[in-house]
C-alpha cells in the first residue's frame, strides 16, 4: 500500500483533527502517503436548523461513509460524540484515540460565569443535553438555540445577539480560540456531564485492508476505547437519539470504571440520574447494565416524552 486516502469535514476543527491524524500515521508509516479527501456534509450545509431536526448525528458522518463505500477513502476521521452506533455494512470504527479534555466551557463577553448571569439571561446552546442540565440549575435562564460552526457561534456572541454561549472546550482549546473572549469558564464534570464519546476521534475503515487495520489500530488508546465503548453501547441499548436529552460519560478511577448518566426533559425537569462503578475487567457489559437499570425504572417513556417536547416551545424563538 503506497496510498492512504482520509476522508474528512471541511470544517476548522474536522481539519485540524485530520491533519493530527495524517501527521500521526505519516510518523509512524513513513513509507505511506497521506492525502486527505475533503467532503461538505450535510450537516455543514444546514446551519439554520437544530441538528435534531436535520436527522441527527449521521448527517455529519454520511457522506464521508459514502465516500469510503464508493472506494474514495480508505478511513474517515471523526469527533467520535457525531458518530451514531450503528455503521453501515462493509465499514468498522476500529479505534478511538486518546480522549481529552471533556469539559463544556462558558463563554461571555459581559458576565464572568455562569453563576454571574442575571435572571433572565441568554444562553446559547444548540444541545438539548447542556439545555437540560442548564435549566435543571438554572431555571430562570432563556436558552436559544446556537447553530454555525465555531467561528460563527463566537461572532453572534461578541455581536451581542447572546449574554453568554456554551461550548466544547476541547474544539475551542485546538483552534486557539479562547484567547479572545474575556470571560471563559470551564465546566465541572460534575455540573455538566458531557455526551457519547465527547473529546475523543473516532477512526472509521473500510473492512478487508489489512494493511489500514494496521494503521488505524495504531492510533487506539485501549482506557478511551474502554470508556467511549460503555458509553455507545449504553446510547446505542436504550435508544436515545439527537431529539432526546442524554447525557453520558465513563471515566477510569485506578481500577475501576466509573459511569454516570442523566436524562430528562429539555426544558430541565423530569430528571433521571444513575451512577455505576465496576472493576475495569468486569465493566464488558456495562453500557448495557445501565441501560436495562434505567429502563426499569421508566427511562423509554421518559425519553419518549422528552423527544415529544424537546422543540415544542421553543420552535418560535429559532435564531
Amino acid at each position: 500500500m503506497e496510498k492512504l486516502v482520509i476522508a474528512t469535514r471541511v470544517s476548522d476543527l474536522a481539519l485540524w483533527q485530520a491533519y493530527h491524524i495524517k501527521e500521526r500515521v505519516e510518523k509512524s508509516f513513513p513509507e505511506i502517503e497521506v492525502e486527505l479527501n475533503k467532503i461538505v456534509s450535510n450537516g455543514d450545509k444546514v446551519l439554520d436548523k437544530p441538528l435534531a431536526l436535520i436527522g441527527g448525528k449521521g448527517h455529519f458522518t454520511k457522506e464521508l461513509e459514502d465516500q469510503m463505500l464508493a472506494g474514495n477513502a480508505h478511513m474517515a476521521v471523526h469527533s467520535l460524540k457525531d458518530v451514531p452506533t450503528y455503521i453501515p455494512d462493509g465499514l468498522e470504527l476500529v479505534a478511538v484515540t486518546e480522549r481529552q479534555d471533556q469539559s463544556d466551557v462558558f463563554l461571555s463577553h459581559t458576565y464572568s460565569s455562569l453563576d454571574e448571569l442575571p435572571e433572565g439571561a441568554v444562553v446559547g446552546t444548540t444541545s438539548l443535553r447542556r439545555r437540560m442540565q442548564l435549566l435543571a440549575k438554572r431555571p430562570d435562564l432563556k436558552v436559544k438555540d446556537l447553530r454555525g460552526n465555531v467561528n460563527t457561534r463566537l461572532r453572534k456572541l461578541k455581536e451581542g445577539q447572546y449574554d453568554a454561549i456554551i461550548l466544547a472546550f476541547i474544539g475551542l482549546n485546538r483552534l486557539d480560540l479562547l484567547k479572545d473572549i474575556p470571560h471563559v469558564e470551564k465546566l465541572s464534570l460534575d455540573m455538566m456531564i458531557p455526551p457519547m464519546g465527547q473529546a475523543a476521534l473516532g477512526i472509521e475503515i473500510v473492512q478487508g485492508n489489512e494493511k489500514v487495520l494496521e494503521i488505524a489500530e495504531s492510533l487506539k488508546d485501549l482506557n478511551t476505547f474502554i470508556c467511549t465503548q460503555i458509553e455507545r453501547d449504553f446510547i446505542s441499548k436504550i435508544g436515545a437519539g439527537c431529539s432526546a436529552p442524554v447525557a453520558c460519560n465513563a471515566v477510569i478511577d485506578g481500577e475501576n470504571v466509573v459511569f454516570r448518566t442523566m436524562i430528562g426533559f429539555s426544558d430541565g425537569t423530569n430528571i433521571m440520574q444513575e451512577k455505576m462503578i465496576k472493576k475495569i475487567s468486569e465493566s464488558q457489559n456495562m453500557g448495557f447494565d445501565m441501560a436495562e437499570l434505567m429502563i426499569s425504572n421508566g427511562a423509554l417513556e421518559l425519553l419518549k416524552k422528552a423527544e415529544e417536547v424537546a422543540f415544542k416551545d421553543e420552535m418560535p424563538q429559532r435564531l
